[in-house]
């Protein structure tokens, strides 16, 4: 399976910049998963609700670990997400465009995730399902 699939296939979803205001990336991302009937927690530590879910400030504190995480961070937040991720035990990451680390992608590949981080944009993918 391609780094996509596998991402996709997966039963439970995290999105890390998951945001409020509905005209930010982080909240599309976060809607477009949601709407096509995926299972899925929004992480942002400083909003309690995103889309009428709550909200979570780290992925420690979500009810499950999810096997997919979408990334919709600065560089410099990326890191700390995907550290985390690595922890928690998350099987996939995705980086949005702009949201990319090459050390953060380093460590996912080392520590043995999928990892997406070339550019490409999961509501381009969603859109085609």
């Amino acid at each position: 399976m391609n780094p996509i699939d596998t991402f996709l296939s997966a039963q439970t979803y995290a999105v890390a910049g998951a945001s409020a205001r509905q005209h930010k990336y982080g909240n599309k991302v976060f809607r477009a998963l949601i709407a096509s009937g995926r299972e899925t927690y929004p992480l942002n530590p400083i909003t309690e609700e995103v889309e009428g879910h709550r909200a979570y400030p780290t992925i420690a504190e979500l009810p499950t670990v999810p096997e997919s995480l979408s990334i919709i961070t600065p560089p410099e937040v990326t890191r700390r997400v995907v550290s985390d991720a690595i922890a928690a035990g998350v099987r996939s990451i995705w980086m949005q465009p702009g949201a990319e680390d090459e050390d953060a992608s380093q460590a996912a590949r080392e520590a043995g995730l999928n990892v997406i981080d070339d550019g490409a944009c999961v509501l381009v993918l969603l859109a085609r399902e």
